[in-house]
């Protein structure tokens, strides 16, 4: 299988991604800031990391990583968390270059300040 970034942009993401030569496709549900008992940390940065962590296990638990993302939208509480956000997105994925969508939406629980969905293939 090989993903190709369409014009990468070094913030880690990709204007699209094309995807040649796979055979399973994965889409992952919105994961949102909280751990597995439900604790949601106060901070940005700490839930950021957070909901990238469980992107990662949804991804792990198919045999996928990161590399196998190709579509990722990410869902803001706030326009103020826009700015935090590349800097962020650039620790977690570091090359990885999805094609990526963010909204600014009324998210489900008050204490979360974003959800992430994505889509892999391998």
């Amino acid at each position: 299988m090989r993903i190709r970034p369409q014009q990468p942009t070094g913030n880690a993401y990709a204007q699209a991604c094309e995807v040649t030569g796979f055979s399973r496709l994965l889409f992952v549900s919105g994961q949102v800031p909280a751990d597995a008992s439900g604790k949601v940390p106060a901070g940005y940065p700490e839930q950021y990391r957070l909901a990238w962590a469980n992107v990662e296990a949804q991804l792990a638990a198919a045999g996928m990583g990161f590399d196998n993302l190709v579509k990722v939208t990410i869902f803001l509480s706030s326009r103020d968390l826009i700015a935090q956000s590349a800097g962020l997105r650039q620790q977690v994925l570091g090359d990885c270059s999805p094609a990526l969508t963010i909204v600014i939406a009324g998210i489900y629980d008050a204490a979360w300040l974003l959800e992430i969905e994505a889509v892999a293939a391998a």
